[in-house]
């Protein structure tokens, strides 16, 4: 049986030959490569990000499955959804072979366990889309949980390093991220774990887009926890209402820190009026500003 690609050594000297600049440049072009492959990927991340948006405006979940490397990038997505979008946390779950590590410890035997793959399966409902990472692509415990979801009308989103393997096969929607040879043979935190990382940044951004959590360019669902989200918070409200900062805080104190309905607030509704229209138009603002009759082109 042949290598897999994301075993196999890239051409050119080894990087512990090279002087620590040229093995710097290697390790870069190493990166530039593993992203280029992303954008081969378009019509599929669209797809994906398609799915997940229905299953958040349908209140159902996303939920995030990996082992190893791949599961840290999985990881740094998942959790930036809530900060980021306004992504209910209740509404995403993580689950990594062996669990999420608290140190430096991350065992390799347990992205074998397949039986580790029940529980997540058994958390998992109809209509719920589950994003399934592994660089090989032929992962035991990520392909069990993916042959168990589908089973209960889950969607599958797999992404994988190396064509035509089984969590491809059996994904609804299969991103193959065809990056070439790691700069050290295997370690798939590298190029590899790259190309997956920018590929779950794009599928959760355009998600936030479909569900109108992105406006002219604005995280306009912030969720404005600490000192620095207000003064963001108060920043895009303040631009696309034309408004003051100290306007746009009052707005956003009215709408008990909805950043949306705070928008809608300065730039003349009442709280009431927000919340309907919101409603009204699936939290899209642009569809809230034209059945409101606020002409946004003139301020933005």
């Amino acid at each position: 049986m042949p290598l897999l690609t994301t075993e196999l050594l890239a051409k050119g000297a080894p990087l512990d030959a090279l002087a620590p600049c040229d093995a710097i440049g290697a390790m870069i072009d190493g990166q530039i490569s593993a992203l280029k492959t992303v954008s081969a990927a378009a019509q599929k991340l669209d797809s994906a990000a398609q799915l997940m948006a229905g299953s958040i405006r349908s209140g159902r979940s996303l939920v995030f499955v990996a082992a190893g490397s791949s599961g840290l990038m999985a990881l740094a997505d998942a959790c930036e959804l809530s900060g980021t979008f306004g992504i209910s946390p209740d509404a995403v779950s993580i689950f990594m072979a062996g669990g999420v590590p608290v140190d430096g410890r991350m065992l390799g035997d347990v992205e074998d366990d397949v039986t580790a793959a029940i529980d997540v399966v058994a958390r998992v409902n109809a209509g719920d889309t589950v994003i399934v990472l592994s660089a090989s692509g032929t992962t035991p415990y990520a392909l069990a949980v993916a042959e168990g979801v589908k089973a209960k009308s889950a969607s599958v989103i797999g992404l994988a390093n190396n064509p035509d393997t089984a969590l491809l096969k059996l994904a609804d929607v299969a991103i193959y991220l065809a990056t070439p040879p790691e700069v050290i043979a295997g370690s798939t935190r590298l190029g590899a774990g790259t190309a997956q990382k920018a590929a779950l940044n794009i599928m959760s951004t355009l998600m936030g887009i479909k569900l109108g959590h992105v406006y002219r360019g604005m995280m306009v669902n912030v969720v404005a926890d600490n000192a620095k989200l207000v003064e963001r918070a108060a920043s895009i409200v303040s631009h696309i209402a034309d408004v003051s900062r100290g306007n746009a805080k009052a707005a956003i104190r009215t709408a008990n820190a909805n950043t949306k309905a705070a928008i809608l607030i300065a730039k003349g509704c009442t709280a009431l009026q927000a919340t309907a229209a919101l409603a009204a138009h699936d939290g899209h603002l642009d569809a809230c500003f034209k059945s409101l009759n606020f002409n946004q082109d003139e301020n933005v």
